[in-house]
């Protein structure tokens, strides 16, 4: 299904556009498309869509269903500054990634003082566009005991959509707070490892010094040949 369209025009390079990003559209069998799409429209969209949802692109009276396929940002303002778009072909499967959204409360983290762990974020899958959806949500409440697991068999998979990863994979866990003694083991650990960097820069001084002092030898055996010449 789709989440929504997006107007866009068509672009030539070099050019620039004040409050537009810079795009450019392709997929199988389609010849490359340079565009420009609105920021503020995109932003909205990729909020709604993010990267496993398509979206219409509208091309004049043209309409593109694609995937917003990678996303480029600026390092210093987090600004979108250019956007691939892979335009699909409704009847062949593709393979991307869903997002996984984690909801509810974990026993084992509320009650028992956990750490709730996430061993994936991401989905892996395979499926017709038409079948795409936005997000699977992962119910964390099953996690009571630090005993609990939740797999990819546990997942509430929509129809269509084929998870390309094992049954067996720990999607979520919880992990037991550490105990006095680990702390402890920790801390001794810790002072071990800065006692040896210690240790090490005495040893670099002590060389330093060894080496500062055959320099003097050298210069006293110089001083002892030019009092001989004399």
């Amino acid at each position: 299904m789709t989440k929504g369209s997006l107007k866009a025009e068509k672009r030539n390079l070099g050019d620039k556009k004040e409050g537009f990003i810079p795009a450019v559209l392709y997929g199988q069998g389609v010849k490359n498309e340079n565009l420009w799409v609105n920021a503020r429209e995109f932003i909205k969209a990729y909020k709604i869509a993010g990267g496993s949802t398509l979206v219409d692109v509208i091309l004049g009276d043209d309409k593109r269903s694609v995937l917003i396929y990678d996303v480029q940002v600026h390092p210093l303002t987090s600004d979108f500054v250019h956007v691939d778009f892979f335009q699909v072909d409704m009847k062949k499967e593709i393979e991307t990634d869903i997002e996984l959204v984690f909801t509810g409360v974990a026993p084992a983290v509320k009650e028992l003082g956990g750490t709730f762990v996430k061993s994936i974020s991401k989905l892996p899958i395979r499926c017709l566009p038409g079948d795409l959806v936005n997000n699977i949500e992962v119910d964390i409440s099953a996690i009571k005991t630090f005993d609990d697991y939740i797999y990819v068999k546990d997942l509430n998979i929509p129809k269509g959509i084929e998870v390309t990863l094992e049954d067996d994979v720990v999607i979520a866990l919880a992990t037991a707070p550490r105990t006095q003694a680990e702390m402890d083991k920790l801390d001794e650990d810790v002072e071990a490892d800065i006692s040896q960097v210690e240790g090490m820069e005495e040893k670099e001084g002590e060389e330093g010094e060894v080496g500062d002092e055959n320099k003097k030898d050298e210069n006293k055996d110089d001083d002892n040949k030019e009092d001989k010449k004399e």
